[in-house]
């Protein structure tokens, strides 16, 4: 119960600063999530809300990463499990954890995609300070992954773009 309550205190407190750097226009550039054991950066222009994860309804007949529907602040939003969709188009190890305090981020309402990632968790905000290094993707990579960073702990980070992976043709085929 504890845990349920510190991540729901982290859920706030992120997505309060997520709020004050939105309309404030602070120096913060990326939200910081793990995925399947991968450390990831998406662009907080493209990021919406930070939500628990519920149970969402299941859909037949759709790909394995498409979780379902879930009705998230009156609006229904396809939930992708975001560790599957990118094993599956990237291959690798994205092993998802067995947490079972998953969050999902809304893609920002100005992209017109009603849709939610399962990220296994929320790390926090990062700004270009907290980077001492970054490098273009890997040639070949699809469209969508980013720069690549490393911070100064020597952890590396690829940022996500929201935008292209959301008019992604594969991202956007849930039928199986």
């Amino acid at each position: 119960m504890a845990n349920r309550e510190a991540l729901r205190e982290l859920q706030s407190r992120l997505a309060g600063r997520l709020q004050t750097a939105h309309t404030q226009g602070t120096s913060v550039a990326w939200l910081a999530v793990r995925v399947g054991g991968n450390n990831l950066l998406f662009p907080l222009g493209q990021s919406g809300e930070i939500v628990p994860l519920g149970t969402p309804q299941s859909v037949p007949y759709v790909r394995t990463w498409f979780r379902g529907i879930s009705n998230i602040r009156g609006g229904l939003y396809g939930v992708v499990d975001l560790a599957a969709f990118l094993k599956e188009s990237l291959g690798g190890d994205w092993t998802s954890s067995n947490m079972h305090e998953h969050s999902v981020i809304t893609l920002n309402a100005s992209l017109e995609v009603n849709c939610a990632l399962e990220v296994d968790s929320l790390l926090g905000l990062r700004g270009a300070d907290a980077f001492t290094s970054t490098s273009p993707a890997d040639p070949g990579a699809p469209a969508y992954l980013g720069n690549q960073f490393l911070d100064t702990a020597g952890v590396q980070w690829q940022e996500i773009d929201l935008r292209i992976l959301s008019q992604t043709p594969q991202f956007l085929s849930i039928s199986a």
